[in-house]
């Protein structure tokens, strides 16, 4: 089969996978699957758009911390809550002391606090015949807590317990039915270094507790029964499947790299940005509209293939914002309508030199080689300079915290690259085919010339 027919062919299966990527679907409608490739394909959005809470963050009071340590932290916190479920949750380092959490949604300022504060420090602790009651603080020799003699010096009687070995030597997590008691347990694995640590332990303290603690709170306080080599445990607590994957998660995202406060939380309501998309979608398609017109009246036949390219880079490109997925907030939107520009440039530039060509008596087939070659290095050079540029906005979100900018950064910059493929690929294919048909003592007709 003629290539040009092959190319038709793809783009029309693309189209058709877009159209089913794009349409609307209902809230908790299902999505797309594919192995542990898992999407809802309904858009993301940002806290503009859908409201819900942001909060400031930074080290406790005394505590220095670098800006790995900061970055550390940021990472292990959207973890444990993209683990939980709760997607589009953004931490990000802003300044040289700060973390910004931005939750899409949510409004229950007590649960994201206390989520937030929690070190996830897990301990195994010694204490002897004594089994402790889940819930209990307790003050522990690893880490910040008082030693014994402090405990002393102070006056105060509270008993300081030894650790054994905390949760950096935990490998793997998970989290099962307990069939005995009819709730859930925290299984996990140790690393072969905790796998030592932990049989020496056991072995010389068999009838003795050795209570399971989270950030200082007991958890369990299980009897030894008998030496474990295995490296294998299991930590149950009266947990609900809720508070057992709670747990998980904060074991297997690890300890914060330093403990954090909140120094300021605030609810974001919708309705301001709502109301601004809204007033932005109706002037893209104002001035898409007013393109459309301009391309089919001067370009004519060119000028309609150019606003079909256009509109499967539109529609390729919100495919993609679903698929990957892309936040949505005002400035990411206002970034993808900026690239629709330079979808429409490549498409000019193409059928400037097109024109050109067909005046200087070439044949069609002639000029659309022609015409691309030649308008390629500008095409090229003016995409490349875009994302060079969307490159910097990008690092420079990053690195101040800017979360606006970085949506407006990525969405620029993966619109220009759908722009690349679809003048590449989608116009001159759609070009190829069309301009076949026409005949050339028409050409002064379809083109314009």
């Amino acid at each position: 089969m003629d290539r040009r027919y092959v190319n038709l062919i793809l783009i029309l299966v693309l189209v058709a996978g877009i159209i089913w990527v794009d349409l609307p679907r209902k809230e908790g409608a299902e999505g797309l699957k594919i192995g542990s490739f898992e999407r809802t394909l309904n858009p993301v959005l940002g806290l503009d758009l859908r409201g819900g809470m942001q909060v400031l963050l930074s080290p406790q009071e005394g505590i220095a911390a670098t800006r790995t340590d900061l970055d550390d932290t940021a990472q292990i916190l959207e973890n444990r809550a993209n683990g939980l479920g709760v997607s589009e949750v953004i931490f990000q380092v802003a300044g040289d002391k700060y973390i910004l959490g931005e939750f899409p949604g949510l409004t229950n300022t007590e649960d994201v606090i206390a989520a937030v504060k929690q070190t996830g420090l897990l301990e195994f602790v010694d204490t002897g015949s004594n089994a402790l009651e889940p819930g209990t603080e307790i003050q522990t020799d690893y880490g910040a807590a008082q030693t014994p003699s402090e405990s002393t010096e102070t006056g105060t009687d509270e008993t300081v317990w030894h650790t054994v070995m905390t949760g950096v030597d935990i490998k793997n997590v998970s989290v099962s039915a307990d069939q005995s008691v009819g709730g859930f347990v925290v299984n996990f694995e140790l690393t072969p270094n905790g796998t030592q640590i932990f049989a020496d332990h056991t072995q010389a303290n068999v009838g003795n507790f050795l209570t399971i603690v989270l950030d200082k709170k007991v958890i369990s306080s299980p009897r030894i029964s008998t030496s474990i080599n295995d490296g294998q445990g299991q930590i149950s607590g009266n947990f609900n499947s809720e508070s057992a994957n709670n747990l998980a998660i904060t074991l297997r995202y690890g300890r914060l790299a330093v403990p954090v406060e909140v120094v300021e939380s605030r609810i974001i309501g919708p309705t301001l940005g709502v109301d601004s998309l809204n007033k932005s979608l109706l002037a893209g398609a104002i001035g898409f509209s007013i393109v459309v017109l301009f391309m089919l009246l001067y370009y004519r036949l060119p000028g309609a293939v150019a606003v079909i390219a256009v509109a499967i880079y539109a529609g390729l490109t919100f495919a993609l914002f679903k698929l990957i997925p892309v936040t949505l907030t005002l400035p990411s939107i206002a970034g993808f309508l900026l690239s629709t520009g330079s979808a429409l440039d490549a498409n000019i530039l193409i059928f400037e030199r097109l024109k050109e060509e067909l005046r200087n008596g070439r044949t069609i087939k002639q000029a659309l080689d022609l015409g691309w070659k030649r308008a390629w290095p500008s095409i090229r050079d003016s995409n490349i300079a875009t994302i060079i540029t969307s490159i910097i906005l990008f690092w420079f979100g990053s690195t101040f915290g800017a979360t606006l900018v970085k949506g407006f950064a990525l969405t620029l910059a993966l619109g220009v690259l759908v722009s690349l493929f679809t003048a590449v690929f989608v116009t001159r294919s759609l070009l190829a085919v069309v301009l076949d048909t026409v005949k050339a003592e028409r050409m002064q007709k379809w083109f314009g010339l």
